[in-house]
């Protein structure tokens, strides 16, 4: 595929990573998300881009969801939710998921790029804002940041 490409090495707690890639056709096109996490907990993990590429004092300093519109947190097929809103990944019995996602609001170009943003798998399942609480509006009560990465291009 031509266009513009990116890439995401994920590491965190205890042996949870992998590897995400991104690629955009075109700055109008939508942004396809494929990948593997590996050394999850069989079941449904929250999957979203946050706001900082600061891995500094790990997953934490990478910020909340990547938000540049203002809106409240949502699934990836809401009409209201954060930019990095991407909904879950579903690791199955061995503690592999499998990702294969398509964006129409993921940004590789230009002012709401996630180039040099951070990707953070969570240790629970994301609600979609449905949780009926203020933190389902905010985090999609996804819980603690089991592994993270920064977005960087991709040759």
């Amino acid at each position: 595929m031509s266009g513009l490409k990116a890439v995401c090495v994920l590491r965190g707690s205890a042996e949870v990573g992998g590897v995400v890639y991104f690629s955009q056709e075109n700055p109008d096109s939508a942004v396809v998300v494929t990948g593997k996490l590996e050394h999850l907990s069989p079941g449904s993990h929250g999957f979203h881009v946050h706001e900082f590429g600061d891995n500094t004092n790990g997953c934490v300093s990478a910020g909340g969801h990547y938000n540049p519109f203002g809106k409240t947190h949502g699934g990836p097929d809401s009409e209201n939710r954060h930019v990095g809103d991407l909904g879950n990944l579903v690791a199955d019995e061995s503690g592999v998921a499998n990702i294969n996602i398509t964006d129409k609001q993921l940004q590789l170009t230009g002012p709401h790029s996630i180039i040099g943003r951070t990707v953070v798998v969570h240790e629970k399942i994301d609600d979609l804002g449905q949780g009926g609480n203020d933190e389902s509006l905010k985090t999609g009560n996804a819980g603690p940041r089991l592994a993270c990465g920064v977005i960087g291009i991709a040759k």
